[in-house]
């Protein structure tokens, strides 16, 4: 049986893959399967507590999650300015008379730089398929989740989640990658929780690390999207019936 959830974008969404640097700028642009099952976690333990999001975490670990994508999606690059603490790399005798400098131009203990960045804008209702709990037990977590990705991404529940017998038909799974050959679309590697990911280590509470590839898994997916238009500023996505 398969838990769909239905949600509209009221914000621009953006989440950097999990292999990216902290300066590097691209999104995603779907939420991943990794992202949502933590959204469920958040709610899980605000709603219920925190010995209840720790029995319960096995279960949201290991859902399978498919979605459907908006109609259309529009990435929207820019540049903006940050503050980035700045490193100075000098012998030791040099270094105080170096920050002295710095403070002057008041680039110390930060420096004013400029980084990249890309913003999504998610024409039309996104939808978030689960198999592996019932209605039940995911619905009271679902109208809880307001957003995906990075903080500000806000999405709105449109309508009670409705359980399927059989995942309906346009969805991609997420939880797994493409196998045999390599369907028509849009590449995206987006990240899972691992099979042996412990509470301790979701928990931010914890200094327990994830490893990649171990703990938080990568996986190759392709959606159902073809370029329609782009030039500096922007790329527009359509999706098209698989």
């Amino acid at each position: 049986m398969w838990v769909v959830a239905e949600y509209q974008p009221t914000a621009l969404f953006s989440l950097r893959p999990a292999t990216a640097t902290s300066s590097g700028g691209k999104s995603l642009i779907i939420p991943t399967a990794f992202a949502v099952k933590m959204a469920l976690l958040d709610a899980l333990i605000r709603t219920q507590g925190v010995e209840k999001g720790r029995a319960l975490f096995p279960m949201l670990r290991d859902l399978r999650v498919a979605i459907l994508p908006p109609e259309r999606v529009v990435v929207n690059s820019t540049f903006t300015k940050i503050l980035r603490l700045k490193e100075i790399k000098s012998k030791a005798s040099e270094k105080s008379a170096r920050i002295a400098d710095a403070q002057s131009a008041q680039q110390w203990p930060f420096q004013k730089t400029i980084a990249y960045r890309e913003y999504v804008q998610l024409a039309g209702s996104l939808k978030l398929g689960f198999e592996g709990a019932t209605v039940a037990e995911l619905r009271p977590l679902l109208v809880q989740i307001n957003y995906l990705g990075k903080r500000g991404g806000f999405m709105q529940l449109q309508t009670l989640p409705m359980e399927y017998r059989e995942l309906p038909e346009g969805f991609t799974e997420i939880t797994a990658s493409i196998n045999g050959s390599f369907p028509l679309g849009l590449l995206q590697i987006v990240d899972d929780c691992g099979p042996k990911l412990t509470f301790d280590q979701a928990s931010v509470f914890s200094d327990k690390g994830i490893s990649l590839g171990k703990d938080r898994i990568l996986h190759h997916v392709v959606l159902p999207y073809r370029l329609a238009s782009s030039s500096r500023g922007y790329t527009l996505y359509e999706r098209f019936e698989t």
